[in-house]
């Protein structure tokens, strides 16, 4: 399976610490891109994502987006670890 760390850029970044579901989802909306030399990587394919630690999932679903956009088939994802702690994620 061809690895493509590079296929996947964030614009934008700020930290998701101590923020609500809704505010981490208007932190990351629109802060992943896949360049348009990476597109090839990407086009047609079904993508594997994987995330270190899912919380409300608003990264993994940013992150979705901008690989359908540039024409992925399906994007799949694989958590290491999950936050449970409903009162530490703030939602």
């Amino acid at each position: 399976m061809p690895y493509a760390p590079g296929a996947l850029k964030r614009l934008k970044g700020d930290s998701q610490a101590g923020k609500s579901a809704s505010g981490r989802r208007r932190a990351v909306a629109g802060a992943f891109q896949v360049p348009e030399r990476n597109k090839k990587q990407v086009e047609g394919k079904r993508i594997l994502l994987v995330d270190d630690v899912l919380t409300t999932g608003a990264t993994a679903e940013a992150c979705a987006r901008a690989l359908l956009r540039a024409g992925a088939r399906a994007v799949d994802l694989a958590v290491v670890a999950r936050v449970r702690d409903t009162a530490w994620r703030g939602g």
